[in-house]
């Protein structure tokens, strides 16, 4: 995730010479230096103002520590489950903390985000990383207690599409069509789908309908899915998700 916001960041005109990334492994910063050839890549933060905390999460207090050492007057962290308390207190009440949940398809510039901010937090500071993690997509403001859900939803969102398209696959070469053919009507199904409700400015629900004519294959479809309890498994699905991210947090 730090390696996506880097790209976008530079694709979205900063200067690399404005970008500093700090990582502990060795490996890593010889990749990281062959990606980004003109930013700074060190083993651990010099100085700073603003820090991106993307780590694991039993990293995220010593990253939080590092970041406020070098002087860093805000910190956004995408760390998964570490809640806003405990990076305030890792950071230090002098500094400005967001916590923020994106989403793999930062990867190419398509994440969805949402972010939660700690009373320390100035407009400006909200603005900032709103404007570096809307470089690899949309980000909306929510309150902490609703990140566990927007974890639940967007953040573990895309395993449950990819899960789909691993389904439709396997299910299209049982039917016949090649792994190759399968796989490229599978993947154009997904994007020109995500594009369609993207630009539609009607309900999920409504296009859904335009599909699937009465008595017509795809009724027969939605109807074995409804009758297999399809709603109650991606309700139970999310529920499950949202119990696992409470726990992580706690």
């Amino acid at each position: 995730m730090g390696s996506a916001l880097v790209g976008g960041l530079l694709k979205n005109g900063w200067a690399p010479a404005h970008i500093t990334v700090a990582e502990l492994s060795a490996d890593r910063r010889e990749e990281l230096r062959q990606l980004f050839p003109n930013s700074n890549v060190i083993e651990a933060p010099e100085s700073c103002e603003s820090a991106v905390i993307a780590v694991k999460p039993p990293a995220a207090v010593d990253a939080c520590m590092a970041a406020a050492a070098a002087g860093a007057r805000r910190i956004v962290s995408v760390v998964a489950g570490v809640n806003i308390s405990t990076l305030q207190r890792a950071s230090g009440n002098s500094v400005a903390v967001i916590r923020a949940m994106p989403n793999t398809p930062a990867l190419v510039g398509k994440g969805a985000c949402a972010i939660s901010f700690s009373p320390n937090c100035l407009e400006t500071d909200i603005v900032w990383a709103e404007e570096v993690l809307g470089s690899v997509g949309t980000v909306v403001r929510v309150p902490e207690s609703q990140m566990d859900a927007v974890t639940a939803i967007s953040g573990s969102g895309p395993a449950y599409v990819f899960l789909l398209a691993e389904c439709l696959i396997s299910e299209a070469v049982s039917q016949g069509l090649s792994p190759e053919v399968a796989d490229g009507l599978v993947r154009q199904l997904l994007v020109g789908s995500a594009a369609l409700l993207a630009a539609s400015p009607e309900t999920p629900a409504v296009l859904r309908q335009h599909v699937t004519s009465p008595n017509g294959t795809t009724w027969a479809a939605i109807d074995a899915l409804e009758q297999a309890g399809f709603r109650q498994t991606i309700t139970a699905a999310v529920a499950a998700a949202v119990r696992r991210s409470r726990e992580m947090g706690a």
